[in-house]
């Protein structure tokens, strides 16, 4: 309990003061999410030692599976265009992901000496930028047009949802190196179904909900406080019942959030309530995650991985995605600055986080877990650093490089 208590003492301080600071810190090369690893760092084994939990404990799947969830849906709700406008997104998804899982997988066979299993695995976890770390550099508002930060935002959004079926590839290889056992059901259920499922329910669910809303509302008008809710009732809702039928919720939760945007299309004090509160929900949660995270960093294990978690992180960050992006973006009409930012701008966070505690529940070998998990803990670490840092000053840049 004196510990509990300590822990909110602790997380108060902390609101308190990036709050109240947070005009000094935005202009500074300092993302907030550094200052929480740092803080959680000093929360854990080698601080003050009020946070001390096992890498794998089903309370930071789960902390960080909400996080993600309630992070796509604002994704979606920033979604201010049609479709057919969607053409970065297109190209980051449909083929800078497949070749960042690719070439990570690649180069962790073939320099660190994993299995295939294990690089598919690790690719696949890293691959994925992170829609929570990155509001810095995703759309300031819903009327927010630029290229750049629509194509960072919906790639967020969307990235966490679609790695899933290569996260289970890896998993599937790992326990059986037979295909036949296995692959004809990953295409079927892990590819086809969940992703259709998913897509299906986000607009089903969403737009039953709108609808109720609406009905409701021309009725009786519920409280401005509690009306907030309705947002948090879709995520949940979304989620839940398309997890229940085998569907990628996040993919369900990021289009529920779009549909949910078009619908309230004309209602703008609608659209910004749910939008203010999804962020707000959000950035509480991001505080706790990495805490969390920096309290469960320990010396021995991150020195022993130290080596290939750099080369891994050099490669994802300085080749991997900025050739990833370069390929993809052939023969589009973007300027060249934007391509490198967004050859920068890949971030790893709380996505990726996720999917390392699913993978470590799903039985597989200690060392295999063990290795995987402290590369993309350190991984992780280095892009809060320096994607934290680089964030503020590269965006100053463009904007008054762009928009001035």
């Amino acid at each position: 309990m004196n510990n509990y208590i300590l822990c909110l003492l602790v997380v108060g301080l902390l609101l308190l003061v990036v709050t109240l600071c947070s005009g000094w810190i935005s202009r500074l090369p300092l993302s907030y999410a550094l200052i929480y690893l740092l803080v959680g760092i000093f929360l854990g084994p080698y601080g003050i030692k009020l946070i001390q939990l096992r890498p794998g404990a089903e309370f930071v799947e789960r902390l960080t599976e909400f996080v993600v969830i309630v992070s796509v849906f604002g994704c979606g709700l920033k979604m201010n265009r049609p479709l057919w406008k969607w053409k970065v997104t297109t190209r980051l998804i449909g083929f800078l992901m497949p070749i960042s899982i690719l070439a990570l997988a690649v180069a962790c066979h073939w320099l660190l000496g994993f299995g295939w299993g294990a690089a598919v695995l690790l690719g696949a976890i890293l691959a994925p930028t992170d829609p929570v770390l990155a509001s810095e550099v995703q759309l300031a508002n819903v009327e927010d047009q630029d290229e750049l930060r629509f194509g960072l935002t919906s790639e967020g959004g969307l990235n966490d949802a679609l790695a899933f079926p290569f996260v289970y590839f890896g998993i599937y290889l790992l326990k059986d190196n037979n295909w036949e056992n296995w692959f004809r059901q990953w295409v079927v259920v892990d590819l086809f179904w969940a992703i259709t499922v998913g897509i299906v329910m986000g607009i089903v669910v969403a737009k039953s909900i709108v609808w109720i809303d609406k009905q409701l509302q021309g009725k009786q008008p519920a409280d401005d406080l509690i009306e907030d809710f309705v947002a948090l009732s879709t995520i949940l809702l979304t989620y839940s019942l398309t997890e229940l039928i085998n569907g990628y919720g996040f993919l369900a939760v990021f289009v529920a959030g779009f549909i949910v945007q078009n619908s309230y299309y004309h209602d703008q004090e609608k659209r910004l309530a749910q939008l203010e509160f999804t962020e707000q929900v959000e950035k509480l949660l991001e505080i706790v995650t990495i805490l969390l995270l920096g309290s469960l960093l320990l010396v021995e294990p991150l020195v022993k991985y130290a080596g290939q978690g750099l080369l891994v992180a050099v490669l994802l960050f300085f080749i991997v995605r900025p050739v990833g992006v370069l390929l993809s973006m052939l023969g589009s009409s973007l300027p060249q600055p934007t391509r490198w930012l967004f050859g920068w701008f890949g971030i790893r966070g709380v996505g990726s986080l996720y999917y390392l505690t699913y993978a470590l529940g799903q039985g597989l070998e200690p060392e295999i877990v063990e290795q995987i998990g402290w590369i993309t803990y350190i991984v992780v670490c280095l892009s809060v650093i320096l994607h934290g840092v680089s964030a503020t000053p590269l965006m100053d840049w463009y904007e008054h490089r762009f928009k001035s």
